[in-house]
């Protein structure tokens, strides 16, 4: 003889042999068919329960880490959340300053993304280097430094990571290519 057991997230009748026990997956959706997450609600009001049925609330956090670590599971989000970060930590000045970084970029003629933490950055300023601060070197094949001075570079910061990277100023840019395009 068969049990009939209905999975409660797809509500599927699922028949198991009991030679073989009862599944642990629905084969239809995959998700688990013991009672472990699984919340039921509208119960009697004057129904009373043990304390062996509700079981230990600090062992159900328990049962989660090993169920996170048993299947590979990363425990980051919980280091995520104890360091403040999260939806529920935010507050008005976070969102405001999300909101007047993401008006910033939106200006910026190039955003380039941090090569340390992949966030947006910002536009700080340009910086002009010339004098003894640079000296080009002068290529035999071009006959003529590819980048003469002085040098015009645009820096950017993180946000996130204060990480600072420079690039070549769009005329310093127009002014190379020119330059590699027509050896002399």
């Amino acid at each position: 003889m068969s049990e009939e057991v209905i999975c409660p997230w797809c509500l599927t009748e699922i028949t198991w042999d009991p030679e073989f026990g009862p599944e642990k997956h629905c084969p239809h959706c995959g998700n688990e068919l013991s009672s472990y997450r699984t919340v039921e609600l509208g119960g009697d009001a004057g129904e009373e329960t043990d304390e062996e049925e509700q079981g230990n609330p600090g062992q159900w956090q328990e049962d989660e880490e090993e169920d996170y670590e048993s299947d590979g599971h990363d425990l980051g989000h919980k280091r995520w959340l104890a360091e403040g970060e999260g939806y529920r930590n935010a507050d008005r000045s976070s969102l405001a300053l999300e909101n007047t970084l993401q008006r910033i970029t939106d200006e910026q003629d190039e955003v380039p993304e941090c090569p340390a933490c992949r966030e947006f950055m910002l536009e700080a300023g340009t910086q002009s280097i010339g004098g003894e601060q640079y000296k080009p070197t002068v290529s035999p094949v071009l006959g003529q430094p590819a980048l003469p001075a002085p040098l015009e570079l645009v820096w950017y910061v993180c946000p996130s990571c204060f990480h600072t990277s420079s690039t070549l100023s769009p005329s310093n840019r127009q002014l190379l290519l020119k330059r590699l395009a027509k050896p002399e």
